[in-house]
């Protein structure tokens, strides 16, 4: 069935990448992308959508007007965009606010206006800190490494399920996506509308324009590829922390399944990440740049902790994977190594981004 797609934050890594994925799948799909282009980076897509016959618009979901149910008809909303740093939440809160939770409402309105289906990508950082920093774990030589035994519902060795627990603080950032759930449930109760929302986890690949608070993965293999120094924060400087990665890919195949499947999937809420199978410490994500790059960088150990952070996250998505049949196919050494391919192939157009 040809569909009118509507990807918000279409230009930037995740937006466009599922835009360009879909429109590859979809060639009878119309496809149209809506960014502010605020993030810095996100202008090199332009040329891609346009080649891939992706209508770009340039808009800003914050601003009702932009989001014009005439000029934007859709029978689906993916919902992309977001200021996806938890730092910003402390730094720029009224920023946060606006983009990740007003911007919310204005695209729910477009979607009751419109009768579209609306997938909404939410985050694994919905999730309370304290409840997180009390997870039962060990040090190992290379990560901190989660135990089975933990003490609160929904976490095991298999990481965080979509039973942990929900009634702490979080972070700004988290509060904005976690009401934006609450009000997708609402608006999908009243106006009849089918929604799906997915718990991110960290998402990379190429054409991610990392940076220290978000798009780790991505930061860490340019960093070694234009040899420019690191940091371990937090931990005792020895960058054991360890998180659960999801290729950008591997969110496409889902993503599609999704949509193909929608009215079976609607009104759930999914945890999606790469799982226990696909994590990395910091110090085990410098090992593979380093063996991927041939370069060795300088490291400074950061003793001190950064405000919301937290020592270890592994996304549980065993629920989509039930719901679905889905399941990641990209590890670690593919998805750096392809991060890698896209910088020496693109690196006159991204170094400025990295540099």
């Amino acid at each position: 069935m040809s569909r009118r797609v509507l990807i918000t934050g279409g230009s930037g890594f995740v937006g466009s990448s599922l835009g360009l994925g879909l429109a590859q799948r979809h060639p009878d799909w119309q496809i149209t992308a809506l960014d502010n282009l605020r993030r810095r980076g996100s202008e090199l897509n332009l040329p891609r959508l346009k080649q891939a016959g992706i209508q770009f618009v340039h808009g800003d979901i914050r601003n009702p007007e932009d989001l014009d149910p005439v000029v934007l008809q859709s029978d689906l909303i993916l919902e992309c965009s977001a200021e996806p740093s938890v730092l910003a939440g402390y730094t720029s809160p009224g920023y946060v606010l606006q983009t990740n939770l007003v911007g919310t409402i204005n695209c729910l309105e477009l979607a009751r206006q419109t009768h579209a289906d609306f997938i909404f990508l939410s985050t694994s950082r919905i999730y309370p800190i304290a409840y997180l920093n009390a997870l039962n774990f060990t040090e190992a030589e290379t990560r901190f490494q989660l135990l089975e035994q933990q003490s609160l519902r929904g976490a095991s060795s298999h990481g965080i399920s979509e039973e942990f627990p929900l009634d702490k603080a979080r972070s700004l950032y988290g509060s904005t996506k976690l009401a934006s759930e609450l009000l997708i449930t609402e608006y999908a109760d009243a106006y009849g509308l089918r929604t799906l929302i997915n718990r991110c986890g960290v998402l990379t690949g190429p054409w991610q324009m990392g940076k220290v608070d978000q798009g780790i993965f991505a930061l860490w293999i340019a960093f070694h590829y234009f040899q420019k120094p690191l940091q371990y924060i937090g931990y005792g400087g020895t960058g054991k922390q360890v998180r659960d990665f999801l290729h950008i890919a591997d969110l496409l195949e889902l993503i599609d399944l999704q949509i193909d499947n929608l009215e079976k999937l609607k009104g759930q809420i999914f945890n999606v990440g790469g799982g226990v199978n696909n994590t990395l410490s910091l110090y085990e994500t410098t090992q593979l740049c380093q063996e991927i790059t041939g370069h060795k960088i300088t490291i400074n150990p950061i003793l001190e902790n950064r405000i919301g952070d937290i020592p270890i996250f592994i996304t549980d998505s065993r629920q989509v994977m039930n719901a679905t049949g889905w399941q990641p196919k990209r590890d670690a050494k593919i998805t750096l190594t392809e991060i890698y391919e896209w910088i020496y192939q693109f690196e006159k157009y991204v170094t400025d981004v990295f540099n």
